[in-house]
């Protein structure tokens, strides 16, 4: 059973990780190459959460004790983040390729919305974290 979590949690925190890295960068640079990266960070974000959901029927079956409850704050955010960066982001990028919005305008945006999705982020890296020593 070790070898399907060690493979489950590398797959989870690597996705995890340009998810995450990827939207502060986009929110600190002011927008910069949002466009290109949003596929990569849905993707990212449904990897992420998938195989954290798989890691969750590895080991969490038991019981719903503060760990649990702690993970479940920190999913509840990631899946928010996700929302917001889809919903905020994808039509931002619509009417940027049909000129309905300028380039600045569009990246201004965009480093907002992913600004918001990369709190929620922060709250799910830092439920991440502590959830084991609750």
């Amino acid at each position: 059973m070790q070898i399907p979590v060690i493979l489950t949690l590398s797959v989870h925190v690597l996705s995890a990780f340009f998810w995450m890295g990827t939207t502060m960068s986009i929110a600190r640079s002011g927008g910069f190459a949002f466009e290109r990266l949003f596929r990569p960070q849905m993707a990212a974000a449904l990897v992420a959460v998938l195989t954290g959901g798989y890691l969750w029927s590895l080991l969490h079956t038991g019981g719903f004790g503060a760990w649990e409850m702690c993970l479940t704050v920190g999913i509840g955010c990631a899946i928010v983040a996700a929302g917001i960066q889809g919903i905020g982001v994808g039509p931002v990028i619509r009417k940027l390729k049909s000129g309905a919005l300028a380039a600045p305008d569009a990246q201004k945006q965009a480093a907002r919305v992913h600004g918001i999705a990369g709190l929620f982020l922060a709250v799910t890296l830092i439920c991440m974290v502590i959830g084991r020593y609750l």
